[in-house]
C-alpha cells in the first residue's frame, strides 16, 4: 500500500501482528535458512549507540499492522 499511495512526506510505520525480542527474532530467521550459527546475546551491547528497552524496537501507536505472522513470511521466502 504505502509504494503505491501518494507520497505522505513522512515515516510509514509497518509490523507485523506479534512481538518478539530481537534475539528470537534473529534466531527464527537463521533457523529458517537452515542457518547454524549460534547466537550470543550481550545484554549491556546498544544497537546503533543506543541502549535497547523492551519496546525500543516497537512500532508506534499509529503504525499499519499487517496480518501476515512472522513464520508464514519466513514460509513464503522459501
Amino acid at each position: 500500500r504505502a509504494s503505491v499511495g501518494d507520497p505522505v512526506n513522512g515515516v510509514v510505520e509497518t509490523a507485523g501482528p506479534e512481538v518478539f525480542q530481537l534475539e528470537e527474532f534473529i534466531r527464527m530467521g537463521l533457523a529458517a535458512q537452515n542457518d547454524p550459527r549460534t547466537i550470543v546475546t550481550d545484554p549491556k551491547a546498544t544497537y546503533w549507540g543506543a541502549e535497547l528497552r523492551e519496546n525500543t524496537l516497537l512500532p508506534g501507536p499509529g503504525a499499519r499492522l499487517a496480518e501476515t505472522r512472522f513464520t508464514d513470511w519466513l514460509a513464503q521466502q522459501a
